[in-house]
């Protein structure tokens, strides 16, 4: 098996390893971060939606810090300076991280603080801070401390007795200056108030007081009634602070007997990694803000002071608790294509013929369908998918559940590692065994990735197979949100090849040579490769030599300069990256013929879609992005457009995005991106245009 994978390829090109051809993997994620940030001053959104694009930027921020930055601190505690390709240190990497992060941040808060507060207190949102509660308004704040906080506050003193207390991840705090003594003659300095994750973080006025839709934050509230968790005493201060921990789970893969039982032992330690980052309040006192650090193990590059709430992210549910569909993106209504509808046989329309699907433009109801219809249809003896995020309450998973209490054989192979999804994961494991699913999870080493779903069924004494292809997780959610294809096809060739991946995914052997379908870690990596090499062949015998690239992340050494290869000779490259981009533009002789592009917009980017002028097939969609984990340590699925008609509409799609007007950024030399603005329409609204419609 080892001398199939794609790692073993050689990722070194004479001439094209040194460091100045590409960009710190680092740096690259905080710029597409930033890029996400910049829509919140995008005036044409509605102003919740930028609201919420601010948020998104908090969230992902969290996860920066939490995964990659608690890695490169890691490095450093083991002695490891490792570097990238850039040849930048984890060292350097970090102290620039800090750099750009405090920027960024600062700004962030800006942002909010000077323009989307006003606009929402025109449009009668407004969150009521301490300084200006009326008489009335402080009475009602006192009732509601006394009834629904103080039952829950748990004050901890900070003493001999009581070290500073292991603090949950993200969790919002308070430290508490105190003067004075306790009722056991203690002369206490210093307390913690954790808020418990069961409170909410802002709380709307009652009716008689609310002019509209105005809301308290609850750390005003703990602010301005600390004095009442501790009676007899004097609050000096009181300072809202969070730590962000690592979160990445460390599990040795060697000689686990049960995933399972490992995962969830890891999980509650996740809550208490080591600290990567504090952030507190921007009155907090210099001498807290030490002590702090001290107590968590910080230095001062890791202290972030915010005007506004240290816990941004807790906002977010502000959309589900005031009605103003004025302030939010007109709802779409996703299409549906004839012959897929829920009163159609969706086995005689696949059939016919190949379906491919763009969510959310076009519906994800027929890959819910295809489940649905087969649990219930007597000729259906198998159903076999990959799960890799499903959501909370899914439709999918309880059309497996009905398939397997139906009688019907189902194999779902679950992946346990979706980083913060693991809980869920084993949650909806158990039921699917419970209801009599087989379960497995995956290939030890090998996250299972693939987007796949295969059902068999008898059809006039022959077995026939059915089978969704995706470039996206079987989230309905995220279907709603997160822009992918679906292909649903009847292809024998295909759905054989499925069929075997299934049968090395849950069994033992060796790899079977597929027919259509390439998979990581055998054989995606060296045909991408292969196609490239293809253009450069045909750029080289003058013919008309083409690349397009669309993918979440690219930073996979042998790709990208197999890419540069392609630039030298001449080939038109352009990459649609959404997120981090090592590759380099602008490098003369090297990347002059190599475009990248990043699209931000109402929905987020998914989908990985792949075109090469003279590879026949000449287009793909795939599970993977073009990064080192993904071809190299993921089970992942790359799939041809073989009909002409649907491969040249991805073609058309691909295009409409190279010429978007609004949503569209440019990689510059220096690896900065500049937006692009034009008379061309943007890209996602166009498509909502030919494919759906507002509802």
């Amino acid at each position: 098996m080892t001398d199939l994978l794609d790692s073993n390829l050689d990722n070194d090109t004479p001439g094209l390893d040194k460091p100045q051809y590409y960009l710190n993997r680092e740096f690259s994620h905080l710029h597409f971060n930033q890029r996400v940030l910049a829509q919140a001053l995008d005036e044409s959104y509605p102003l919740l939606e930028r609201l919420k694009f601010l948020l998104i930027f908090s969230s992902n921020l969290d996860e920066f810090f939490e995964i990659r930055v608690a890695g490169l601190k890691q490095s450093i505690k083991f002695g490891r300076n490792l570097s990238g390709m850039d040849g930048v240190g984890a060292k350097e990497t970090l102290k620039r991280i800090s750099e750009l992060c405090h920027e960024t941040v600062d700004f962030q808060y800006k942002i909010l603080n000077d323009i989307l507060v006003p606009a929402m207190h025109e449009q009668g949102i407004r969150f009521i801070r301490r300084v200006n509660w009326t008489p009335s308004q402080a009475a009602w704040v006192e009732e509601y401390v006394e009834r629904e906080l103080l039952p829950v506050l748990s004050p901890i003193a900070l003493d001999s007795a009581h070290p500073f207390p292991r603090l949950v991840n993200k969790s919002l705090n308070f430290i508490v200056q105190l003067e004075g003594k306790d009722a056991f003659g203690r002369d206490l300095r210093m307390a913690i108030v954790p808020a418990p994750r069961s409170l909410p973080r802002f709380i709307p006025l009652p009716p008689e007081l609310n002019q509209g839709a105005d809301f308290m934050f609850l750390s005003s509230m703990i602010h301005g009634h600390a004095g009442k968790l501790f009676p007899g005493m004097t609050v000096k201060g009181c300072f809202q602070f969070r730590i962000t921990r690592n979160a990445d789970l460390d599990v040795d893969m060697e000689g686990i007997a049960d995933l399972a039982r490992t995962l969830r032992g890891e999980l509650h330690s996740r809550r208490f990694g080591t600290a990567v980052r504090l952030e507190v309040a921007d009155n907090c006192p210099a001498d807290i803000a030490e002590f702090l650090l001290h107590e968590v193990g910080l230095t001062e590059d890791d202290l972030y002071r915010v005007n506004g709430l240290v816990n941004l992210k807790r906002l977010m549910g502000l959309q589900s608790v005031i009605n103003r569909p004025d302030l939010l993106f007109p709802p779409i209504t996703a299409s549906m294509p004839k012959g897929l509808s829920r009163k159609d046989n969706i086995f005689d329309a696949i059939s016919k013929r190949d379906y491919l699907l763009l969510h959310p433009f076009e519906s994800f109801a027929p890959v819910i369908q295809l489940l649905r219809q087969a649990a219930k249809d007597p000729q259906v003896v198998a159903i076999k998918q990959t799960l890799y995020r499903t959501g909370n309450e899914s439709a999918i998973v309880d059309a497996l559940i009905d398939a397997a209490r139906g009688g019907i054989e189902v194999t779902v192979i679950v992946e346990l590692r979706a980083r913060f999804d693991e809980e869920e994961n084993l949650e909806l494991a158990s039921r699917l065994q419970e209801a009599g699913a087989v379960v497995v999870y995956g290939v030890v080493g090998y996250k299972t990735h693939a987007k796949m779903i295969m059902v068999v069924r008898r059809e006039q004494q022959h077995y026939k197979r059915y089978c969704h292809l995706g470039t996206g997780n079987y989230h309905a959610g995220n279907a709603h949100l997160y822009t992918d294809y679906s292909l649903l096809t009847a292809d024998p060739a295909l759905c054989e090849d499925v069929h075997r991946l299934f049968q090395q995914l849950t069994g033992m052997g060796k790899t079977e040579r597929m027919n259509k379908l390439l998979h990581a870690p055998f054989t995606l990596k060296r045909n991408l490769v292969r196609f490239i090499e293809g253009e450069i062949k045909a750029a080289h015998e003058g013919k008309p030599a083409r690349i397009i690239l669309k993918c979440n992340g690219l930073t996979e050494g042998k790709i990208i300069q197999t890419l540069y290869k392609a630039s030298q000779a001449g080939v038109s490259i352009d990459l649609i990256v959404r997120g981090m981009c090592t590759l380099k533009t602008g490098i003369p002789g090297i990347s002059d013929n190599i475009r990248v592009h990043s699209i931000i917009g109402r929905f987020l980017e998914h989908a990985r879609t792949y075109y090469f002028a003279n590879a026949t097939p000449s287009v793909y969609g795939a599970s993977a992005d073009l990064m080192e984990r993904n071809l190299n340590h993921r089970i992942e699925v790359c799939f041809p457009i073989e009909d002409a008609q649907l491969a040249q509409r991805v073609l058309g799609e691909l295009e409409l995005y190279l010429s978007d007007g609004k949503n569209r950024w440019e990689q510059q030399g220096d690896g900065s991106y500049s937006q692009v603005k034009t008379e061309a329409p943007a890209a996602q609204l166009e498509l909502v245009r030919r494919l759906s419609g507002a509802s």
